[in-house]
C-alpha cells in the first residue's frame, strides 16, 4: 500500500484524479474498456471535479458500478448516492454504462443479488473508495464481514456512520438517516485490480491512523486495504496528522 500526503483537499483531489485518469486511459488502450467502482460522499468532491475534467479519457468505453446506497431512499432525495453520481459523473461525462443500486425497490435482498450478478460478470480495473470516520469501507461498518463472497450485502448502519452522514449535511436530523443500506462487500472491493483511496479532513485522522497503521481486522474495516497488492491512499495534511505522528514524523 502506498500513502501519499498532499497539502490540502484540492491538491489531494488533483493528485488522485491524475492517477485515476492515467489508470483509465491505460486500461482503455490495453483492454478496450475500463470497469470502475465509484465512491460518494463529501470526501470525493474535489477528486471527482478534477477527474471529469481530465483530458484524453474515452468515457464511452467506461462502465461504472457504485459502492452503496441507502435502503428506501428515492433517487430524487438530496442524499441519494444515485443522484450524487448522476450529477457528478454520469450527466457530465456520459459513461458507456452506469449500473446504479436501486435500493428503493421493494426487496433490498433481491436488488443486492441483481447488482451482484451484474458486477460478477466483469473484472473491475479500478475502485475509488473513501474511509469512514468509524473506519468503514463502503457501508461495511465495524465489525465488517471479511469472509462473505457475496458481491453486495444488505447492511445495518451503526450510530457512528449515521452521525457522519448527519454531520456532512446530507440529512436534517439523525432520525432521517436510513438505518439500512446495500453495500459492496469487502471481498468484492478487494477484487479491483487497483484501488485509489481518497481520504481528506481532520475528522478522518483517527480512522486513518487506526486503519492504515494498525492491526488488520473486522473492527477496522478499511484496514484490509493494507493487504491489497495495488492500493494508493491519498491524504491531506489533516487526515494524515496522527498517522505521521504514529510513524515518528513531525
Amino acid at each position: 500500500m502506498e500513502i501519499r500526503t498532499l497539502p490540502d483537499k484540492r491538491a489531494l483531489g488533483a493528485a488522485a484524479a491524475e492517477a485515476a485518469a492515467r489508470t483509465l486511459r491505460e486500461t482503455i488502450t490495453r483492454e478496450g474498456r475500463a470497469h470502475v467502482v465509484a465512491a460518494t460522499g463529501a470526501s470525493q468532491f474535489e477528486f471527482l471535479e478534477a477527474l471529469v475534467a481530465a483530458p484524453g479519457i474515452d468515457w464511452a468505453r467506461t462502465v461504472f458500478f457504485h459502492l452503496d446506497e441507502y435502503v428506501g431512499l428515492p433517487a430524487s432525495h438530496p442524499a441519494s448516492f444515485r443522484r450524487y453520481l448522476r450529477e457528478r459523473i454520469a450527466d457530465r461525462v456520459h459513461p458507456g454504462a452506469f449500473h446504479f443500486i436501486e435500493a428503493d425497490r421493494p426487496d433490498p435482498l433481491a436488488e443486492a443479488r441483481r447488482v451482484g450478478e451484474l458486477i460478477a460478470r466483469h473484472a473491475i480495473h479500478v475502485a475509488f473508495v473513501g474511509i469512514g470516520e468509524n473506519g468503514h469501507l463502503a457501508f461495511n461498518d465495524p465489525p465488517a464481514d471479511f469472509t462473505t463472497e457475496e458481491p453486495y450485502l444488505v447492511v445495518t448502519l451503526d450510530d457512528a456512520c449515521r452521525r457522519q452522514q448527519l454531520g456532512e449535511g446530507w440529512f436534517p436530523r439523525l432520525e432521517d438517516v436510513p438505518a439500512r443500506a446495500i453495500s459492496m462487500s469487502i471481498r468484492q472491493i478487494l477484487k479491483a485490480r487497483r484501488i485509489l483511496g481518497i481520504v481528506p479532513d481532520a475528522r478522518k485522522a483517527v480512522a486513518v491512523r487506526d486503519c492504515l497503521s494498525g492491526e488488520v481486522g473486522p473492527a477496522r474495516p478499511a484496514s484490509i486495504l493494507q493487504r491489497h497488492p495495488d492500493t494508493t491512499v491519498f491524504l491531506d495534511v489533516h487526515s494524515a496528522a496522527l498517522l505521521r505522528r504514529a510513524e515518528g514524523g513531525p
